[in-house]
């Protein structure tokens, strides 16, 4: 009995000590399509890429918006950053890139010509040293001004191709009872579309490529961005938001609800936000969603075609730690194949592919994409375009600036002085 339970112990022991058999490549994907259809068109990219193969298994990590802008940047910092995760490009990008943090895709894309895959335009914000950083995927976003045409139609509004007309509009409403503009500020970003897209009208592109780049003559004190921060507080103090703006939180939904229900009659909001109203109320998206390009501004100098967004939001890059790059670019092929850009399509995206023009047959989708090939120009968001610290100062500015916490003269100051100091300049 003795010997037995010594064999018995040896065997364990053994057992304990024997090699374990080495498992497959793992991947772990960090994403931020957490509303609507997003977290299932990520998901059955990736079950469709497990299933081709079945010696890799990945890991998807869904975040919500802001909190995933931390998280990255803490993994990174900290030098644990997921094998694959998405940006925006422009800024934040690029220090990655130049900290050695993401790898050169570029032999990747060229590779069986899969850079002719994509609109050129989709990759200028990870092109950098004329290399490529990143591959565009989720979708081609512009801002626009959605309404609810059922209130516009009691009121025989016409959606308003000036800016005049808008504050009009904003009146009539006012004088009815209804918000003109549902606004969901908390996480700040979104109250910056009426700041880029004003600047943008009032001065044209070049005022902020000036500004930001430090070219000769460029500041952020120039009188677009006060002017533009006039026109903002001049809606803000005539009752135009939603109450609360500054505490209501866009990634729950707290800016579409109030438009929805008939309480606010209009949203700015990037072209994302289709398949958000098509998921969450197709009825509504059906029979009373209508958008319209932001107005021009009179004596304005931009061009009233321009745009504010992105032709490929978001990019998806993949980390200098990760230790199976292949089977990670594979994987990012997966999110934008041809069966993924057909579930797009039908979810109401627009993903940033040669021939998806020819794809579209919903009439918004359509007028959406119309709208990107006739501008003259696409601004990326200020947020992304900017190194991220100072991407922070004017979120932060723009909070201030809609809660009448600061003056235009004041934004402007503390923008071109957070420039100024970190490029030295």
């Amino acid at each position: 009995m003795r010997k037995l339970v010594v064999f018995t112990l040896l065997a364990v022991m053994v057992a304990g000590l024997a090699p374990v058999a080495a498992q497959g490549p793992h991947i772990t994907l960090w994403h931020i399509q957490t509303s609507g259809v997003g977290p299932e068109l990520i998901q059955q990219a990736v079950d469709r890429y497990m299933a081709a193969n079945p010696g890799v298994s990945v890991e998807v990590v869904p975040l919500q918006n802001d909190p995933f802008k931390l998280q990255i940047r803490t993994a990174m910092g900290a030098g644990d950053p997921p094998c694959v995760f998405p940006s925006w490009g422009g800024g934040p990008l690029y220090e990655y890139e130049q900290a050695g943090q993401v790898i050169d895709l570029t032999d990747y894309m060229m590779a069986d010509n899969y850079v002719e895959h994509f609109l050129p335009a989709s990759l200028s914000n990870v092109t950098f040293d004329d290399k490529i950083w990143g591959v565009p995927v989720e979708n081609t976003a512009v801002a626009v001004f959605y309404y609810n045409k059922d209130i516009f139609g009691r009121y025989n509004l016409e959606p308003p191709t000036t800016w005049d007309e808008l504050v009009a509009v904003s009146q009539t409403l006012i004088d009815n009872g209804v918000v003109p503009f549902s606004l969901a500020n908390k996480t700040k970003w979104t109250s910056s579309m009426y700041y880029m897209y004003l600047v943008d009208r009032i001065g044209g592109p070049e005022i902020f490529q000036a500004a930001a780049n430090r070219l000769p003559g460029g500041t952020f004190e120039d009188p677009a961005f006060v002017q533009a921060g006039e026109m903002i507080q001049d809606l803000v103090e005539m009752g135009a938001f939603i109450e609360g703006f500054n505490n209501l939180d866009y990634d729950t939904g707290q800016s579409r609800m109030p438009v929805y229900a008939g309480e606010a009659a209009m949203e700015l909001m990037g072209t994302w936000e289709i398949a958000n109203f098509k998921a969450e109320n197709p009825e509504f998206y059906e029979s009373s969603l209508g958008f319209f390009a932001f107005p021009a501004v009179e004596d304005g100098v931009g061009d009233p075609s321009n745009v504010v967004g992105t032709v490929g939001d978001n990019y998806y890059h993949i980390s200098a730690t990760c230790e199976y790059p292949d089977e990670a670019f594979e994987l990012i092929t997966y999110l934008i194949d041809d069966e993924s850009v057909a579930l797009r399509v039908e979810a109401g995206r627009i993903p940033p592919v040669v021939g998806v023009s020819e794809m579209l047959e919903d009439p918004i989708l359509q007028q959406v994409m119309a709208m990107v090939e006739n501008a003259a120009s696409v601004q990326l968001w200020y947020d992304q375009y900017l190194p991220p610290e100072l991407g922070e100062v004017h979120k932060d500015t723009m909070q201030a600036l809609f809660g009448l916490e600061i003056t235009p003269e004041e934004a402007a100051a503390m923008q071109e002085e957070a420039v100024a100091e970190y490029f030295g300049r």
